[in-house]
């Protein structure tokens, strides 16, 4: 994420905190990290370990990815692992990332996409909508998103296929769909993306 000591860094959907804290660990004493998640049990940990690791400079907000109580252009770099994905608005998540970025800031996220034509009855299953599957977007539309939220450059980093158990796939298609999801070459990937807010 290229996360620099003296950094104002927000992780989106930070959970426990567990990225929160190796952030704070980068940024030092002089930076601040802000994690917002939309759970007030996971805010309730990390507050808890907060205080058992006694950090000052690291908060966390009960607040949505699409709304977050951060002021605008004053954040260094957003991360996120795995989350936006789930976001049902990403256009917005999306905006309130450029939103609270300063001018030539970038945000660093790791999500899933698909490529090929998904079918319905995988994209139903709660099982892969807890793995970030079923929520997933296409590649394309989702670099879209970015794009029109005004990042640019714009870098797939990382791209990793996610493979999914023939166990799975039998118990949600028929041998029919199953053949056809085959031969349709679906993939699912694992990436991380990097974009840029446009210097002023």
């Amino acid at each position: 994420a290229d996360i620099q000591p003296g950094d104002r860094v927000v992780d989106l959907g930070s959970g426990a905190g567990n990225d929160a804290f190796i952030a704070r660990s980068i940024v030092g004493e002089n930076g601040t990290v802000i994690g917002i998640d939309m759970t007030p049990e996971m805010i309730e940990k990390a507050n808890s370990y907060k205080e058992k690791l006694g950090y000052k400079n690291v908060e966390f907000h009960l607040a949505a990815l699409e709304s977050t109580p951060v002021e605008d252009n004053s954040v260094d770099v957003v991360i996120s692992n795995c989350v936006l994905n789930l976001s049902a608005a990403k256009e917005k998540a999306f905006s309130e990332i450029h939103r609270i970025l300063k001018p030539g800031a970038h945000f660093c996220v790791s999500d899933v996409v698909i490529e090929g034509e998904m079918p319905a009855a995988l994209k139903r299953s709660a099982e892969l909508y807890t793995g970030c599957v079923a929520g997933a977007l296409q590649k394309g539309d989702y670099l879209e998103i970015i794009s029109k939220a005004g990042f640019q450059n714009i870098e797939i980093k990382k791209s990793r296929s996610i493979d999914i158990p023939k166990e799975i796939l039998k118990e949600y298609l028929s041998e029919e769909e199953l053949s056809r999801f085959r031969e349709d070459g679906l993939g699912i990937f694992s990436i991380t993306v990097v974009g840029y807010k446009k210097k002023i």
